[in-house]
């Protein structure tokens, strides 16, 4: 039986569109001024010390530290430091009312669902769990943190690495067999399933679904029926 859901956001729950032509050419545009005016403060200092040790850079080049994390957004590098950065920015955007986050109609009527139905919601995003917090909080389904139990970002782990489903699995204290995986990317799945978790591969963007007798293969979150794991 399924009382516990896991899910990825990018591709799964919102447009990959929304964050690709919206959130990350705002963090390129802006982040640049941001980390200029704001290097001095605890939580940006933290993530630029993070930076300069990955990067061989001197942490008062501030310069180089900024162009070493818009390489990172050029080539899509998944890099926690950035990722804190971003969230960072992102709230700003947020704030100012620049933006919303993107959420599929089919996510949303689900998520509020399972949610009523006592199911326990968890999310794992590349995103930093402070980015993911602000994804949800503004909506355009609204504020939408009341469903979540938690957050989960690359702090646990990769994403395709199995040891970080099994730290998740530790944390959330449930079975691995009681926790669905929802994701669009199947090395992600891969791990997760591995891990002892069942897993719904999310196919948004293809004409036809591609099956496989690992995963549950479907269009929208309106094909997940949690009652047929229910005699697994």
């Amino acid at each position: 039986m399924i009382n516990t859901i896991l899910t990825d956001i990018e591709g799964t729950t919102s447009s990959i569109h929304f964050v690709h032509e919206v959130l990350f050419p705002y963090a390129a545009k802006n982040l640049p001024e941001f980390v200029r005016n704001n290097h001095a403060k605890p939580e940006v200092n933290s993530a630029l010390q993070d930076v300069a040790a990955l990067a061989n850079i001197a942490l008062n080049d501030i310069e180089a530290l900024i162009a070493q994390l818009l390489r990172w957004i050029s080539d899509d590098q998944k890099v926690t430091p950035l990722k804190s950065l971003q969230g960072l920015v992102w709230e700003h955007g947020y704030r100012n009312g620049d933006y919303k986050a993107h959420i599929y109609a089919d996510a949303l009527t689900a998520l509020q669902a399972w949610h009523q139905q006592g199911i326990d919601l968890y999310v794992y995003s590349s995103g930093s769990v402070y980015a993911q917090k602000l994804f949800f909080e503004f909506n355009e389904g609204g504020d939408l943190r009341r469903f979540f139990k938690g957050y989960f970002d690359t702090v646990t782990g990769a994403k395709r690495e199995v040891e970080s489903y099994q730290k998740i699995q530790q944390v959330i204290g449930k079975p691995a067999s009681e926790i669905l995986f929802l994701s669009d990317i199947v090395e992600e799945l891969e791990a997760a399933a591995a891990a002892g978790m069942h897993t719904a591969w999310l196919q948004r963007d293809t004409a036809e679904i591609e099956h496989t007798p690992r995963h549950l293969c479907v269009a929208s979150f309106a094909d997940i029926e949690l009652t047929r794991w229910d005699t697994h």
